[in-house]
C-alpha cells in the first residue's frame, strides 16, 4: 500500500528515500524558491562565434519582437555594425516598428538603453553592451520596471 505525502511535501513518493536536498533547493517542496536578484524585466544573452552567424540566430527572435502586438517600438540600442537597416529588412523584420539609436555626442549607451526603457515608448530595448557590473544590469532592470518594457542585453563573444 503506497503512503501518500501530506500537502506540505509535495514531492513525489518514487522519490521520497532517494531525494536528499537542503529544503532551500528542493525542487519539489510547495514553497516557493526565492526570487532572483534582478527583476524580470531584464534578461541576457550571450552568443559566441563569428558576428554574422550569431545575428543570423538573432534574426527570428527580432522578427518576431518586431511583430508584437504591443503598438510600442522594438528599440535596439548600439547595434553591431553589421546590423543595418538593409540587413533588417533581409531578414523581413518589420521596420515600421523598429528604432536603431548610436548613442552619439558623450552620451553612454547605457544611458540610452535607460532611457529609451523609462520612456515607456517601446516594448522591448535590446541592448549591445558589454563589461556591464551588476550595478548597470539592475539599472536597465529598475528603467524597464518603471516604463512596463523588457531590457535584453546581447554580449557577443
Amino acid at each position: 500500500m503506497q503512503t501518500l505525502l501530506p500537502p506540505d511535501r509535495a514531492q513525489l513518493p518514487l522519490f521520497h528515500d532517494t531525494l536528499v536536498v537542503p529544503p532551500r533547493l528542493n525542487p519539489f517542496l510547495a514553497e516557493p524558491l526565492p526570487a532572483a536578484t534582478l527583476p524580470e524585466s531584464f534578461s541576457e544573452l550571450t552568443l559566441n562565434g563569428a558576428q554574422d552567424h550569431c545575428l543570423h540566430l538573432l534574426a527570428p527572435m527580432l522578427r518576431e519582437l518586431s511583430e508584437e502586438l504591443d503598438p510600442r517600438w522594438l528599440t535596439l540600442i548600439a547595434p553591431p555594425t553589421l546590423l543595418t537597416t538593409t540587413w533588417l529588412r533581409s531578414r523581413e523584420l518589420n521596420l515600421n516598428r523598429i528604432l536603431l539609436l548610436q548613442p552619439r555626442q558623450g552620451k553612454q549607451a547605457l544611458d540610452l538603453a535607460c532611457e529609451a526603457l523609462r520612456s515607456g515608448q517601446s516594448h522591448t530595448v535590446i541592448s549591445w553592451l558589454h563589461g556591464m557590473r551588476a550595478t548597470d544590469k539592475r539599472k536597465l532592470a529598475l528603467a524597464a520596471q518603471t516604463g512596463e518594457a523588457q531590457s535584453l542585453n546581447i554580449r557577443l563573444g
